[in-house]
C-alpha cells in the first residue's frame, strides 16, 4: 500500500511539474518584427499544446508561403468561444502577429485573425480577451 502511495505522489508530481514547464512567447517571437497579411485558412490543427492554424498567402517574390499562427491551448481557446469550426478551410482571414525570432521559421505569435466580413476569430492568448464569437 505504502508503495502504491509513493508511485502515485510521483505520478502527480511528475504530471503538475509538466504542466508548469512552458516557454515564453518572447521566447519565440520577436517584437520587433511584425507582420501583418491576407491569405487563405489551408488547415486548422486543434491539439495540444497549441493549436496552428495555417495561411497561405503570396511571399514577396509571388510564390506561395503557408504561415503557421500559434494559438493558445484548445481547453483554453474553447472557454473563449473559439471553436474547431470557428474557420473553415478556404476562408480568407487578414492575419496580424509577431515572427518568430529564427528567420527561417513561418511561425507566427501573438495573433490576431479576423475574417473577410470583419469578425475577429482569434486575438492572442493573453487572458481577458473577449470571446471569439
Amino acid at each position: 500500500m505504502k508503495t502504491e502511495i509513493t508511485l502515485l505522489a510521483a505520478v502527480a508530481l511528475a504530471v503538475s511539474c509538466n504542466a508548469f514547464a512552458h516557454h515564453s512567447t518572447a521566447a519565440e517571437f520577436d517584437n520587433s518584427k511584425p507582420i501583418t497579411f491576407t491569405g487563405v485558412v489551408k488547415k486548422v490543427q486543434w491539439m495540444n499544446p497549441h493549436i496552428y492554424t495555417l495561411v497561405e498567402t503570396k511571399g514577396a517574390d509571388g510564390k506561395p508561403v503557408v504561415y503557421r499562427i500559434e494559438g493558445g491551448p484548445p481547453n483554453a481557446l474553447f472557454r473563449l468561444g473559439w471553436r474547431m469550426d470557428s474557420l473553415h478551410i478556404g476562408d480568407t482571414v487578414t492575419v496580424s502577429g509577431l515572427r518568430a525570432k529564427n528567420d527561417a521559421s513561418l511561425n507566427i505569435g501573438q495573433a490576431k485573425i479576423t475574417t473577410a466580413d470583419g469578425k475577429k476569430i482569434f486575438e492572442g492568448n493573453a487572458p481577458g480577451h473577449e470571446p471569439a464569437l
